[in-house]
């Protein structure tokens, strides 16, 4: 390998110009989020990487169609990007969010702060703005070239050899690489390669909800400022049903409806002509509609979405290939976690590399024995959250119990972490332990509640909010002992 330079943060970055000759090959099917920030990293770290992409370049083509434009960026998304020291250039193209506005069917809204702690909020970044940042970045490696227009339609697991066509002019070609990875999302071609050749035993689910998604927007006020609080993630939670929007930097929101596909008093089956969708959302969201002037062309033109979550295994073969992001585990958006894993993904891939290198086999096997239950407990919690945005933010003993976390955070703040900060905030903590320690929380204060054990005010004294505290962490340690004991019974 070629020597590696070290930069004033410690941060491994290969010198321009460098002769590169005995860096190994590697090739990256997919330059979305992940595949870019991967590609980066591993350039930084010397090696000769070829990223091929099938579809044009996002910075000189407009690719959205109906996918998700912007998304929550938070702190392990962030972890990832220092790394390859990118942070602050995607800190400039992000809207902090520190919390959630409900607004009810009235028009009435409510705020629901993320965290009592100051410091601790998500921000709203354009998909394309983002991906675009890191394919720049990308450019300035000599030892990192990325292939756009190049579909990949199968991969050669024995001779490490992927099958491409170039989208332009059909002509197909082949590309043997010593190491390649798949970050091409979830119709991850890699990933279908892993099942279809039956090389070993491959595991995989694909669960859909019964619910859709489509997107439309509110555009700018006329002098480009934000029609409503940019400050916050809008929810019209309604049960079986809700609407959401973030903003974006140009001054308009991105507005997305998740709804039934079919079943439900409402669905978007039935949401077939103008007069249904507007009778629809003067119903439920007047407050919303009034703000989307073109809602029935919006209607038309953008795509529903599916839903779903995968899971998989194992993610490598041999010391060969290796998925990672959605390809390995896509979720659904719910907990704003997608992206942040898919970058926590190629954080933990390259503290693994720091201890392993050279032996691919090794570093794929000890990444996949770290990383699995995280990215299973991810794709659980991005579910459950879904429930919680849509029917429980507007329950009263949800607000209760909200605002006593709200308050034991900012009183105790290097004591008490809701299970939404210790997913969102805390990137020290996998989110396998923030999910069951999350759980075990929320049980023991819904508990509370429900028996009356504890009164809840928004003036609570230091005093009483201590002993609330030490009340919580004791049954919260009570619920994760017995969980222990029930699987170690079980078993």
């Amino acid at each position: 390998m070629t020597d590696i330079k070290q930069n004033s943060n410690s941060e491994k970055v290969f010198p321009f110009g460098e002769d590169l000759e005995g860096a190994e090959n590697i090739l990256i099917i997919g330059a979305g989020l992940c595949g870019s920030l991967l590609a980066l990293r591993l350039a930084q770290r010397g090696y000769n990487v070829n990223v091929y992409e099938s579809r044009p370049d996002l910075r000189t083509t407009d690719i959205s169609a109906g996918r998700s434009i912007n998304l929550a960026l938070s702190d392990r998304g962030f972890k990832a990007l220092r790394l390859a020291n990118v942070e602050d250039k995607a800190r400039e193209i992000c809207i902090p969010m520190k919390g959630r506005l409900i607004h009810d069917t009235k028009g009435n809204t409510f705020a629901s702060n993320y965290s009592g702690r100051d410091n601790e909020y998500i921000n709203s970044i354009s998909r394309g703005d983002l991906n675009g940042m890191l394919l720049t970045e990308a450019d300035k490696y000599d030892n990192l070239t990325i292939h756009f227009n190049t579909e990949c339609e199968t991969v050669d697991l024995d001779t490490n050899t992927v099958h491409f066509k170039n989208r332009n002019t059909n002509e197909a070609f082949n590309v043997t690489s010593d190491v390649i990875f798949g970050t091409d999302g979830a119709g991850s071609e890699l990933r279908k390669s892993y099942f279809l050749q039956r090389k070993f035993l491959f595991s995989f689910s694909q669960n859909f909800l019964t619910h859709g998604y489509k997107e439309l927007e509110i555009p700018a006020a006329k002098n480009g400022s934000h029609q409503i609080s940019k400050d916050y993630l809008h929810i019209w939670p309604r049960g079986e049903y809700m609407l959401i929007a973030l903003p974006n930097l140009d001054g308009s929101f991105t507005v997305t409806l998740f709804l039934g596909h079919e079943e439900g008093e409402y669905n978007f089956k039935d949401l077939d002509t103008e007069d249904n969708i507007k009778a629809f959302f003067q119903e439920q969201f007047p407050d919303a509609l009034a703000l989307i002037p073109n809602i029935a062309e919006e209607f038309a033109n953008n795509p529903i979405g599916a839903l779903g979550t995968i899971k998989c295994s194992p993610w490598y073969y041999k010391g060969n290939t290796l998925i990672l992001g959605d390809a390995a585990h896509a979720v659904v958006p719910f907990y704003g976690q997608g992206m942040n894993a898919s970058f926590e993904d190629v954080a933990v891939l390259d503290s693994i590399i720091d201890k392993h290198e050279g032996d691919w086999e090794t570093i794929f096997k000890a990444y996949q024995s770290v990383r699995k239950a995280d990215a299973d407990a991810i794709g659980e919690l991005a579910e459950e959250n879904y429930y919680e945005m849509r029917d429980h933010v507007a329950n009263p003993m949800f607000k209760t119990k909200r605002q006593l976390e709200m308050q034991l955070e900012k009183h105790f703040p290097e004591h008490y972490f809701s299970k939404y900060s210790m997913v969102t905030f805390n990137e020290n903590i996998g989110y396998h332990e923030a999910m069951t320690k999350g759980r075990a929380q929320d049980k023991a204060i819904l508990n509370m509640i429900a028996d009356n054990e504890i009164s809840i005010t928004a003036d609570m004294t230091y005093e009483q909010l201590e002993k609330a505290l030490q009340k919580v962490q004791e049954k919260t340690n009570d619920i994760i002992d017995d969980d222990n004991v029930a699987k170690t019974m079980h078993h």
